[in-house]
């Protein structure tokens, strides 16, 4: 035969402890941050249809979550909120005891150390379903912010460690912070979601914070999920405006956006890995077309090779686990 000069790069891959010795990327429990439903009412634990394994909680049945998540080392969660009422300015999202302000008090009591990020937007309390005050059916940017500098303020007074602004109205970084410095809360970062399409992937989230849109679409201030060059701008401005991490949501079909924004700042990158995504995997899992756990694992690997920092993801008790060989 005659003598090759080649490459053999299987040498590295002939075994388990050899591929582990080499393995460039590395996914740990520590980086999740795992989303949380919390409803106004008593007896609550409503499974999401949409989302298997995923509930709502009531303040009274939200203890057992918090025991699991916390027993799992996952060391973050972040919080969305479903109110009783809802009106025309999302007054129940800035209100001291609205419910995302006493989910976070009864977190920071019974487990101080675990970290509460608050999602800040309007459209959840809003009884049009939009992220700001409308007005002849459009979105009103400037009036807006004044409302969700309101809401920041009042979750980090209820004890909230991190504010994550998911709106997209322009300038919604510069306000908060202004306002959040204005209150004496110089320390609190800012987890801006700075990089948000206007996604499909989006459609389960819709049940689980029962947020849906009355009129339109978010198009006309959410990212065009076509565009590229477009991220590094939003995320520029939110840098310059005084974020402390930045979002990139969806995940799975934006990984381009990741790597770039990754490249981009010195910032951490917080991918999640959103409702869509999560129920696509648990659907095929539960028709055994695929096997849930090597998808999943694969997937959130995937993230953190892409630029990932840290990742929020509905995946994040079942991933706790099976990294833990539990």
């Amino acid at each position: 035969m005659t003598e090759l000069n080649f490459q053999r790069h299987r040498r590295l891959r002939q075994s388990a402890a050899m591929r582990s010795m080499v393995r460039e990327t590395h996914l740990h429990t520590e980086d999740f941050i795992y989303p949380v439903f919390v409803a106004e009412g008593t007896g609550i634990k409503k499974e999401i249809s949409s989302m298997p394994g995923v509930f709502q909680y009531s303040l009274d049945r939200f203890g057992e979550e918090l025991d699991e998540i916390v027993s799992l080392g996952i060391p973050a969660i972040m919080i969305f909120g479903i109110p009783a009422e809802k009106d025309a300015v999302g007054s129940g999202a800035y209100h001291d005891h609205g419910i995302v302000q006493e989910a976070t008090r009864f977190t920071k009591e019974r487990y101080p150390e675990l970290l509460v990020v608050a999602d800040t937007c309007l459209c959840e309390y809003t009884d049009h379903g939009h992220c700001g005050v409308i007005e002849n059916g459009q979105v009103l940017n400037d009036p807006s912010l004044d409302l969700l500098a309101r809401t920041a303020v009042s979750q980090v007074e209820a004890g909230a460690d991190i504010i994550a602004p998911s709106n997209m109205m322009d300038g919604f970084v510069a306000a908060i912070r202004h306002g959040l410095d204005a209150a004496g809360f110089q320390h609190i970062p800012i987890m801006s979601y700075a990089v948000k399409y206007a996604s499909s992937y989006y459609g389960p989230f819709r049940e689980a914070a029962e947020s849906t849109p009355q009129f339109g679409d978010r198009k006309s201030y959410q990212m065009d999920p076509a565009n590229r060059l477009e991220a590094i701008r939003e995320a520029s401005s939110d840098v310059e405006e005084g974020a402390d991490f930045l979002i990139v949501k969806p995940a799975l079909a934006y990984m381009d956006i990741i790597r770039d924004v990754k490249n981009n700042f010195v910032l951490p990158v917080v991918a999640y890995n959103v409702s869509g995504e999560y129920s696509m995997v648990k659907a095929a899992a539960q028709n055994g077309w695929i096997d849930e756990k090597s998808v999943v694992l694969e997937t959130l690997t995937g993230m953190k090779r892409a630029g990932a920092d840290l990742i929020l993801t509905y995946h994040a008790k079942d991933a706790a686990r099976w990294l833990e060989g539990k």
